[in-house]
């Protein structure tokens, strides 16, 4: 049976990134630049997602979408018996919005796996709390991210008469309409790629991860810090065979350690902190005999070659929108993974932004008018923020064994799980 095991460790800088360079452009005449109604600059999952869900909305049918991705087309032929060491766990309203244009089922056809129970305890206490539906019904979905990516490829190549990907293009320059702009002037965003390819957008969408180049280029500010800790993820052999549709998690005071289910098959993925502390710490998640838990499955030995490594991060845009401008996924923020939210954060800002520029569209409205991002700002950031702050806090609270913080978070988590309808709240927000 196979599942993932999460921790935390180790000090890692963060990656330094120059901005492209912005200015107000100009124009002395007229512009033979390809106009698009939209750009969406990154074609990582939340990017080619986001041109997936344009350019399957029917209000624009009549639009033209360019999606820059500076990576190759990532084509995924047949699925490898090897597992891939990134993935992603998906919500029920991720499933939906992949759903609404025909990405779900292809991932449902190709390799993914349902949890139906979460169980979360701490280290130094014998408090946990048990997440599961009377119903068990899917909590959640761990999914490959190079399957997801070859669903959003192959819908992307469906509409490809009115969404246009370029590869291998990264964006050097952002030129920005005047503010009060003369008759000679262009209203819109002025994009020069590396091979100086020029387009201009009604509505540029930055996609482009945690170090935006839209973003910087924009002159939004960005509050964020590195958790001087990374994941490490690995291919572990269980010992023998699981039920496999429970999650679990336990706090120490180095990092959390998830063991999430995968697949059917006869290995597993884990991520784990490096060498000798791996064995270290799947001995800790053997938790003590009380009769509520579940026993996770034991560890038979692990791949060392499947190893990688990536840094841990808050990050928040201080705006999401400038006039023209949106920002969506790492783009806008940044979150610890302990909760599992990062990918589905991203796709819940596709599902707002994309629903207000459908009515926008619909209106017959500039895609690039503040009247209606700021909806979609206002409506993501009050998610956002409150599921940023409360993740930050977890990681923070859980990562010293202080008497005190030990005995408040304890009855913090037994509390939670004595009130069924907050743990309804808290699975419920998740879902989305």
């Amino acid at each position: 049976m196979a599942a993932r095991l999460v921790s935390r460790c180790g000090a890692v800088g963060a990656a330094a990134y120059s901005s492209p360079l912005v200015s107000c452009r100009r124009w002395s005449g007229a512009s033979t630049d390809a106009v698009y109604d939209v750009v969406v600059s990154g074609g990582g999952l939340v990017g080619a997602a986001m041109a997936c869900a344009l350019g399957y909305d029917i209000h624009f049918h009549d639009k033209k979408i360019l999606l820059l991705e500076a990576g190759p087309k990532k084509v995924l032929e047949k699925l490898s018996e090897t597992y891939s060491n990134r993935v992603s766990s998906i919500s029920p309203g991720s499933a939906t919005l992949l759903s609404s244009f025909g990405a779900w089922d292809r991932i449902c056809n190709m390799r993914y796996r349902a949890f139906r129970r979460m169980q979360v305890w701490d280290a130094c206490s014998e408090a946990l709390i048990m997440f599961d539906k009377d119903n068990l019904d899917d909590m959640g979905y761990i999914v490959e991210n190079d399957v997801i990516m070859h669903a959003l490829t192959k819908q992307l190549e469906a509409v490809s008469d009115r969404v246009m990907v370029l590869y291998r293009s990264k964006a050097i320059r952002y030129t920005w309409p005047c503010p009060f702009p003369m008759a000679d002037s262009s209203p819109w965003v002025h994009i020069t790629l590396g091979d100086g390819s020029t387009f201009q957008t009604k509505l540029l969408i930055g996609a482009d991860g945690h170090n935006s180049g839209v973003r910087q280029a924009a002159g939004i500010q960005n509050v964020s810090w590195n958790y001087d800790q990374s994941a490490v993820v690995a291919t572990l052999r269980l010992s023998e065979a699981t039920e496999n549709n429970v999650a679990w998690q336990r706090f120490l005071p180095s990092g959390p350690i998830a063991l999430l289910p995968w697949s059917d098959a006869d290995h597993t993925d884990f991520i784990d902190t490096a060498g000798a502390m791996l064995q270290y710490a799947v001995g800790l998640l053997k938790p003590t005999k009380v009769s509520a838990r579940q026993l996770p499955p034991s560890v038979a030995r692990v791949d060392a070659k499947s190893r990688v490594l990536f840094p841990l991060g808050l990050g928040h845009a201080a705006e999401y929108v400038r006039p023209r401008v949106a920002l969506i996924g790492d783009a806008a923020h940044r979150v610890h993974p302990l909760a599992g939210q990062g990918v589905n954060m991203g796709f819940g800002d596709i599902s707002s932004l994309a629903h207000h520029l459908s009515t926008a569209a619909f209106n017959g409205k500039d895609l690039g008018s503040m009247s209606h991002l700021t909806g979609y700002e206002t409506e993501r950031q009050r998610h956002n923020t409150a599921l940023l702050a409360a993740t930050d806090l977890l990681k923070r609270l859980y990562s010293t064994s202080a008497a005190p913080l030990v005995l408040l978070r304890t009855w913090g988590l037994q509390a939670t799980n004595a009130v069924s309808p907050l743990k309804e709240q808290i699975m419920a927000f998740a879902s989305k």
